[in-house]
């Protein structure tokens, strides 16, 4: 009761100060405005929830022109191409029944620079954006990723999401979006959250209940360790060991918790005494899912984590006899002249090409079937070239419009977009090519271009890319808009990844890395 009131008192305090400047409105506190290649942003505070309107002047503040009319505390402004030099907007968000012409409405202005448009500028501008999600919009008490920006379970928080976003953070704070200690207090509230919570057999669930800290159900029996979403996680702790190895006090004890947790999965218990990881067991159901982990597909990093266990380690024929032995890992097929030596058809989702290889390193990776740079090249490439046939005549489909995975959809929900199968229904998912930038850079940077500057008004929001679109279906039904951490993990880390390199070298420079790979055949450049 006591909180209501001093906020209560403080609104009217608030309101209070700029009616006394002017007993007609109420200025926006905190406006702030940023500028990027094609858009501008701005930012203000809105706890009453006023109407406020939002001009722009491009002529130095002779003439400004209407954009909106919001009740909102923000505001994307976007230009619809990109800027060939620097340009100076300025902004004024006015009270509704304000003319932008008074006297007081500069009171309510802010300068905005446009930078121009390089494919820097571009990249930085996307790593930032989805960045936030896993800094601005984590789960502010376990500092987890959530699974999605639209979940219908309440605070879901996410694992294997988690890791992508880990990186993410490593990323950011490296670039400045955020100090490195904003970066160390989110990874350490996250290591907290680790430690307390439930595991089984050292295996952390797909999912968890940000309220409850307990494991919610990903399916019926999914309600225990999940192997995979582990491994995803573990990676993106692993690099954040290399990160803050050398660093202060703080950092060097966290490097030491994160080995601890390392340390204590239990890879070689999910074997059940077999040649065979499995996915998936549940203090419940014990391993009544009973699913073989079989490649080609996103779960190749369980393997090279298990291998290289100091504690639980797998031996090689584990991978030999179980993830190299499916019906979908062989392939060496040619698709528009493009050879593919593993995987499925048409390589299947183009995620089997991401969420391993955050920080294995396919440059160099090889092993007696496959250089493993090149087989990623080739399915990213190949689905660039159906975008182009396009044989079932979808309306979004091209040489800038491409790029199948799983992600949300606005037809059936959540889908995988395998190509030429019934799940391919004219969706396509940003974070497919643009997470490809490290494999086809000029083909996801012309996709980048065409998601921005064509269709950024409509696609882009405030933690980036919204996760699809289908320009098959009517207008104002065609973007899904909504967030999944699995899906903007893979875009900031790999625009780093091609930037820099940099989780690429954090990752590969834990020794065990190295030792799991020569394990499993594996060969490094």
């Amino acid at each position: 009761m006591l909180k209501k009131i001093i906020l209560f008192s403080f609104l009217i305090l608030t309101i209070g100060n700029s009616f006394a400047e002017n007993p007609n409105y109420v200025v926006p506190e905190a406006l702030t405005g940023a500028g990027y290649p094609g858009h501008a942003e701005l930012t203000w505070k809105n706890r009453t929830g006023f109407t406020y309107e939002v001009y722009r002047s491009t002529d130095g503040g002779k003439k400004f022109q209407k954009k909106t009319e919001t009740g909102s505390d923000n505001f994307l402004d976007f230009f619809g191409k990109g800027m060939q030099k620097e340009q100076l907007y300025i902004y004024r968000v006015i009270p509704k029944g304000l003319s932008v012409e008074n006297k007081d409405a500069s009171k309510f202005e802010v300068k905005v620079t446009i930078p121009v448009a390089t494919d820097e500028a571009l990249l930085d501008m996307t790593q930032r954006y989805t960045t936030r999600y896993f800094y601005d919009y984590a789960q502010p008490q376990a500092g987890l990723a959530r699974e999605s920006s639209n979940d219908p379970n309440g605070d879901i928080i996410t694992t294997g999401g988690t890791g992508f976003g880990i990186m993410a953070l490593i990323a950011g704070a490296e670039r400045n979006y955020f100090s490195r200690n904003d970066a160390y207090r989110t990874i350490e509230k996250i290591v907290c959250f680790l430690e307390k919570t439930e595991r089984f057999h050292g295996a952390w669930a797909h999912w968890y209940d940000a309220a409850t800290g307990k494991s919610f159900s990903f399916s019926q029996y999914d309600d225990g360790g999940d192997l995979v979403e582990t491994a995803f996680l573990t990676q993106g702790l692993l690099t954040a060991r290399e990160y803050f190895r050398n660093g202060n006090e703080n950092e060097r004890a966290l490097v030491n918790r994160i080995t601890k947790l390392w340390e204590t999965v239990e890879w070689s218990w999910y074997t059940q005494g077999t040649n065979a990881l499995y996915w998936h067991w549940s203090k419940n159901y014990g391993w009544k899912m009973n699913h073989r982990i079989k490649g080609f597909d996103e779960t190749m990093i369980t393997y090279v984590l298990a291998a290289s266990s100091p504690t639980y380690p797998i031996n090689k024929a584990v991978y030999d006899s179980c993830y190299k032995n499916s019906s979908y890992y062989l392939n060496g097929k040619t698709y528009y002249g493009i050879k593919l030596d593993l995987g499925m058809e048409y390589g299947g989702p183009l995620f089997f090409t991401h969420y391993s290889f955050l920080g294995l390193n396919p440059k160099g990776l090889s092993d007696e079937l496959t250089n493993y740079f090149d087989r990623n090249r080739a399915h990213a490439l190949i689905q660039l070239a159906y975008a182009k046939e396009n044989p079932r005549k979808h309306t979004g489909y091209g040489a800038n419009s491409w790029g199948f995975t799983s992600s949300d959809d606005p037809i059936s929900g959540y889908s995988s977009h395998a190509l030429n199968t019934p799940d391919e229904n004219g969706t396509v998912s940003p974070t497919a090519a643009l997470s490809s930038v490290v494999y086809t850079p000029k083909e996801s940077m012309d996709a980048l271009r065409h998601f921005y500057f064509d269709k950024g008004k409509v696609l882009f929001g405030n933690y980036g890319f919204y996760d699809a679109f289908n320009e098959d279906m009517v207008s104002g039904q065609q973007v899904v808009h909504s967030y999944l951490a699995i899906d903007q993990g893979p875009i900031a880390v790999m625009i780093e990844n091609y930037r820099s390199g940099l989780l690429w070298k954090l990752f590969m420079s834990n020794p065990e890395i190295h030792s799991g790979l020569q394990k499993l055949g594996f060969k490094i450049n």
